[in-house]
């Protein structure tokens, strides 16, 4: 066999892991943001100020944000159940440190604190969790894309041949919730503004450009590839243009505080269209039952078919982003919040159960019913827990007067009804300026450009070194060495304000 069918067999015929595994993977990135920002709260209680060497600042994001997760799917898979509970119980050490080594001045009763944090007001402008979810979306695929291709990652983690749940079947459907959170129906709304529809439609046309660029540069050097993946021409560019376009006409057209209705109605027309047709036999055996790859749509028919499903997911994922931007401006609003979406959750775990028990396991090849809710219930633990930890922090902060830690809430003090009228909420304690050192802002502002550079990497590294046949030790080396590239060219694009976007 050549290396490009060594390379193709090694990603090929695959049935992903089990549902528990992935919800202990989902527990990693919320609590190494934890970590981090107990560390820097810590490091300002005992030395009365934050960080100020930009060098320590992306060291302490890279060793504490990203290396774990490089860790966690190579070498610590086979422990990844204990690895939430050492890391929790390290965030727990180091909280129990912040709490007792406190000024003699600044202390209170827990009660007290307990009641100022649930009153506390928070900075209206952003919301966090948000930022943060597409952040480690595009960190954990750029790891996994290429991660994939070397032996220490497990099989069972890898994208499943038709039927399976592993960590890059759900990075694909996360990349699409994520992209719906922030689209410009949602930001929009925030506003109370309509955008208009010409522009969504022209928008699309980089993701039609990088499809088109993807396509042709694979085929140009004959680079491995995953046909039974989205088939022979198209590719996941080509599925996000055409989603944002579709999205973006039925938003026209549909109110958009129903439009979970509309997801609702197309994912189950869908899943009857699989299960009473002989659509299903068509998307996985092709025309002639044989896997024919014979005409554009039979050539294709995994990525044109399963957009019917990524649709849904993002009309769905736009009606969260939708109920996100709803004014809340204390802890109490978003505890509130984390119980209101304790409700869809059990809803959704319910439905992917029962759809199991049918007899219809997830597929992300089919992108059916079960797959939809699959990973919109990961996708929202994932979004809660990155809240809660957001709180956690708030807490935190509120017990060392004057920390902050970067991507996360700014506490603030409500305007003084006794003052002017219009009086903005202001900031208690921090320093802005904190938002020029963090690794999470400088990927967030040039996200796609990451994700860009990450597939050109894992294309070099491809290239040049036989990674099917690498030892452990070399495989973690490159690893960190690729993703801290990434990172840093990253970090010096945001320390000097440059937003490469052309469109």
């Amino acid at each position: 066999m050549s290396q490009k069918q060594l390379k193709e067999a090694f990603i090929s015929n695959l049935n992903g892991t089990s549902l528990l595994e992935i919800s202990a993977g989902l527990c990693l990135p919320p609590l190494c943001l934890l970590c981090r920002g107990l560390l820097l709260i810590l490091y300002h209680l005992h030395h009365g100020k934050p960080v100020s060497s930009r060098r320590y600042s992306l060291l302490l994001d890279f060793l504490v944000l990203v290396s774990p997760l490089v860790f966690s799917c190579t070498v610590l898979s086979s422990v990844i159940f204990f690895i939430p509970v050492i890391l929790a119980a390290f965030c727990a050490g180091i909280f129990s440190k912040i709490y007792s080594q406190r000024k003699r001045e600044a202390r209170a009763s827990f009660g007290q604190i307990v009641g100022e944090f649930q009153e506390a007001c928070l900075a209206p402008e952003c919301i966090p969790a948000i930022t943060v979810f597409r952040v480690y979306v595009n960190v954990l695929t750029a790891i996994s894309i290429l991660a994939v291709d070397f032996p220490q990652y497990p099989r069972r983690y890898a994208k499943a041949e038709t039927y399976g749940t592993g960590a890059m079947d759900l990075g694909v459907g996360a990349f699409v919730f994520g992209n719906a959170l922030v689209c410009p129906e949602v930001q929009q709304q925030a506003h109370r503004t309509q955008p208009r529809l010409s522009r969504q439609v022209f928008s699309v046309w980089p993701l039609v450009a990088l499809g088109a660029g993807r396509l042709l540069s694979v085929k140009s050097i004959e680079y491995h590839e995953h046909t039974s993946e989205y088939g022979v021409h198209w590719n996941f560019f080509f599925t996000l243009a055409l989603v944002r376009l579709a999205a973006s006409l039925l938003l026209a057209t549909f109110p958009k505080h129903r439009v979970w209705l509309v997801a609702l109605a197309l994912a189950v027309l869908y899943q009857l269209l699989l299960s009473t047709t002989s659509l299903k036999a068509f998307i996985l055996h092709g025309s002639d039952g044989r896997d024919s790859r014979l005409g554009f749509l039979d050539a294709n028919r995994e990525g044109l078919l399963s957009f019917c499903g990524y649709l849904a997911i993002y009309l769905a994922s736009v009606q969260v982003g939708l109920w996100l931007q709803g004014r809340r401006s204390s802890v109490r609003g978003w505890l509130q919040a984390l119980r209101g979406l304790a409700l869809p959750l059990v809803g959704l775990w319910v439905l992917l159960q029962l759809c199991q028990a049918c007899g219809e396991p997830v597929s992300r090849r089919l992108a059916n019913l079960p797959f939809c809710t699959w990973v919109l219930a990961h996708c929202l633990l994932l979004l809660a827990l990155f809240v809660l930890a957001d709180l956690a922090l708030v807490f935190t902060k509120l017990l060392v007067r004057g920390s902050s830690v970067p991507c996360c809430w700014k506490v603030v003090q409500p305007p003084d009804p006794r003052g002017k009228r219009g009086m903005e909420a202001v900031p208690v304690g921090g320093q802005d300026g904190l938002s020029q050192l963090c690794l999470i802002s400088a990927i967030n502002k040039n996200q796609l450009l990451f994700f860009l550079l990450a597939n050109l990497m894992t294309g070099a590294v491809n290239i040049l070194i036989d990674t099917i046949h690498s030892k452990a030790a070399f495989t973690l080396c490159i690893l960190h060495l690729y993703m801290f590239l990434n990172c840093l060219i990253m970090y010096i694009l945001h320390a000097r304000n440059v937003v490469l976007k052309f469109w």
